[in-house]
């Protein structure tokens, strides 16, 4: 590829911000022109993303180049917004905000998309969606889009500690979550708002209610999402159907067997399996919370907006061993 693309970064010293750094490192339409971070500023990226020592050499700066092709919004979630109140980007700057600020207003495109592709490459401004949410309608979308949501959903999804971020929590440091379960914000979970609304643009009808108990997992990557639904739809009706909501869509794959974290963990992939148990459709659903969760998929989002390849720089290798 002849033409570079270049790229910014505000907020690079968190998880996210690490993620899209190793891949856009690798990127060949893409040129990282700068690393923000007020809290870093001056010292070298890898001091903090300690995986890219020897490997990038670039040091993180409180200055932005506004006049970047891409931006990438890596902050804290309620920062997005007030950072854009304050910087007066170009029209024609493609962003791509990763945090919750714009998920629910008509301002950006929702970023999922294997829902929303081809408003993702018309559009300058994208919100990336959750990593519960993604993971979850990737688990409803073809149930969804041929109107056969009917009966209450219910939803156990156990994420990895990087979903809660950088910083460290009670809940996230290693002697907590070290062989230990939790559920938290049980029903009331915030990716449910972004998870109704794209169903409901799908499904004319009213939607039944979606029972999400979410869960801490003692591991660092990954989300592995069960949900079940009464159903007298056949097992072979169910996996026709996803298979042709997805044949089109290159990282969300229909599987027969029983899927697992470690097939997706390092990858932008989404595995989804549905199979029929008496009179209940049971669907699985694993992504990297990292990956196709946040940074993967804002790349994936970036590839489509920009008119290339959209597995461009995301041919990327599970770490089963």
């Amino acid at each position: 590829m002849t033409q570079k693309y270049t790229v910014g970064i505000i907020g690079g010293a968190g998880y996210t911000a690490g993620e899209l750094i190793r891949i856009l490192r690798w990127h060949p339409a893409v040129e990282l022109s700068f690393v923000h971070s007020n809290s870093q500023a001056g010292k070298p990226v890898s001091s903090i993303h300690q995986d890219l020592a020897g490997d990038f050499f670039m040091d993180f700066t409180a200055a932005v180049d506004l006049k970047v092709d891409v931006l990438f919004l890596c902050s804290g979630h309620g920062k997005s917004r007030s950072w854009l109140a304050e910087n007066e980007v170009p029209a024609e700057t493609l962003v791509v905000d990763l945090s919750t600020d714009f998920r629910l207003t008509d301002d950006f495109v929702y970023g999922l998309p294997e829902l929303n592709r081809a408003a993702i490459m018309s559009s300058k401004r994208i919100a990336n969606p959750g990593c519960f949410a993604t993971a979850i309608q990737l688990g409803l979308l073809p149930l969804a889009a041929a109107g056969k949501l009917k009966e209450e959903v219910h939803i156990h999804a156990i994420t990895g500690s990087t979903g809660a971020g950088q910083q460290p929590q009670p809940t996230t440091h290693f002697s907590w979550r070290n062989n230990n379960l939790s559920v938290y914000k049980p029903f009331e979970h915030q990716h449910l708002a972004e998870i109704g609304r794209s169903l409901a643009f799908l499904q004319e009808d009213d939607l039944p209610e979606l029972a999400f108990l979410p869960l801490r997992g003692d591991f660092a990557r990954g989300i592995f999402a069960s949900l079940y639904l009464r159903t007298d739809l056949s097992e072979k009706y169910l996996q026709t159907l996803y298979q042709d909501y997805y044949a089109e869509h290159v990282f969300t794959h229909v599987v027969a067997d029983n899927p697992h974290l470690k097939q997706v963990v390092n990858t932008n992939k989404c595995l989804v399996q549905i199979t029929k148990q008496g009179n209940r459709a049971l669907i699985i659903s694993v992504i990297d919370n990292l990956l196709k969760g946040a940074s993967g998929q804002a790349v994936q989002n970036m590839n489509l907006a920009l008119g290339l390849e959209e597995t461009t720089g995301l041919q990327l290798k599970a770490m089963v061993f």
